[in-house]
């Protein structure tokens, strides 16, 4: 039986077709014979109880400069959908929250992918933590003296938003770098949240590692290689996607967190794996699953829908 499937996002008309996973997962759904719907966030509306939305029928094609095609937008109760896609990009801030607190009325009478309290229960940089033996020394604070302890013990760190995205606002700094109470204070100004400092690991000059779980079972990955001048290795800050195959350390990674995604509902998870050590688990919209398959990977958006469909069942 065709689905009836929202996808909650940022416009459509602001992805890049060639790497963005929601695109994939709506080419997929819509190969099957689905019916896609499209809205952006800020279109959600509670109301008695009831989860409304100004929806549009959408129709994609993976063509660049000509990839969707949008309906009139009708205001819909949202129960009347069969799944809805969680996918709006971060920043995980207040408005992000909001969201998950409005699908969780509907969820799972409608399946919303992921979990959205779940989501909202586990921020991509602190879920992670509950798995301390699986990743680098990490501090989490706003304390300086907390911050010029960590690294007198460790030397090079890394100092990042608590909830940033896409590699913005990351510093390396040295053990010898003279900048850490300027970017201490420039962090307290901007962020109201602690932060998070982590040992440097200096294997990331060889890559990355993004892997994809479906259901908390590993099912592909890619390496991001940063550029010569970056200690980042996000594509559009220069990264370079490499293919890639599982080592033994990151199936025995993939096998611990495996039965916490699944009872959390994760159905789409993506870690990040530098070395030895897992960084993040990013479950709010895991991206990467174009370049697998571009790589000769499986076709993840497939194994995901075969997931969602036996579900709905």
């Amino acid at each position: 039986m065709p689905l009836r499937i929202a996808v909650q996002m940022d416009h459509i008309s602001t992805v890049s077709i060639a790497g963005d996973t929601t695109f994939a997962l709506s080419l997929e759904a819509q190969r099957r014979g689905h019916v896609l719907y499209h809205y952006t966030p800020d279109r959600l509306s509670l109301l008695g109880g009831r989860v409304f939305a100004r929806i549009e029928e959408m129709t994609v094609r993976d063509e660049k400069g000509s990839h969707f095609t949008l309906g009139e937008p009708v205001r819909t109760d949202l129960s009347e959908m069969d799944v809805i896609l969680l996918r709006q990009d971060p920043p995980f801030d207040m408005n992000y929250i909001t969201t998950t607190h409005m699908l969780e009325r509907i969820h799972p009478a409608t399946l919303v992918v992921n979990d959205p309290a779940w989501v909202r229960n586990s921020p991509e940089k602190i879920f992670v933590t509950e798995f301390a033996d699986l990743m680098p020394e990490t501090l989490i604070t706003k304390d300086p003296g907390e911050v010029a302890a960590f690294r007198r013990q460790f030397g090079d760190i890394i100092i990042k938003p608590l909830y940033g995205n896409g590699g913005a606002g990351i510093f390396h700094l040295r053990d010898d770098d003279q900048n850490l109470s300027s970017l201490l204070e420039m962090f307290s100004q901007m962020f109201r949240e602690p932060f998070i400092v982590q040992r440097y690991l200096k294997d990331v000059r060889k890559g990355d590692k993004r892997i994809l779980l479906i259901d908390g079972e590993p099912v592909g990955a890619i390496n991001r290689v940063p550029a010569d001048h970056e200690s980042r290795s996000n594509m559009h800050v220069g990264g370079r996607a490499e293919k890639t195959e599982l080592t033994a350390r990151e199936r025995e990674i993939c096998e611990a967190i495996g039965p916490s995604l699944k009872a959390r509902g994760f159905i789409l998870v993506g870690i990040d794996v530098i070395g030895d050590y897992m960084t993040e688990i990013n479950v709010t919209s895991p991206t990467g699953i174009r370049e697998v398959k571009r790589f000769g990977g499986a076709d993840i958006a497939a194994l995901f829908w075969d997931c969602v469909e036996a579900k709905r069942r």
